[in-house]
């Protein structure tokens, strides 16, 4: 199922602008998606944005601590 999302622009003082995609609750449900995790966009081109996962800090650092076996 596809989800639709508005792009929102917040102008602060002169030049300065954010862009936000807000993610759908159904979509972010369906993720698994927690309060400020990261998520990494990729311009695969002009017309497709790639949203990848970073890993969690927990588990990112657990996996530099292990031995290797």
């Amino acid at each position: 199922m596809a989800y639709q999302s508005t792009v929102q622009v917040i102008q602060r003082g002169g030049k300065n602008r954010q862009w936000y995609l807000i993610c759908p609750a159904p979509l972010a449900q369906a993720l698994e998606i927690e309060k400020g995790e990261v998520i990494e966009g990729v311009v695969e081109d002009k017309h497709t944005l790639l949203l990848k996962r970073t890993p969690r800090r927990a588990e990112a650092s657990s996996a530099r601590r292990r031995p290797h076996a």
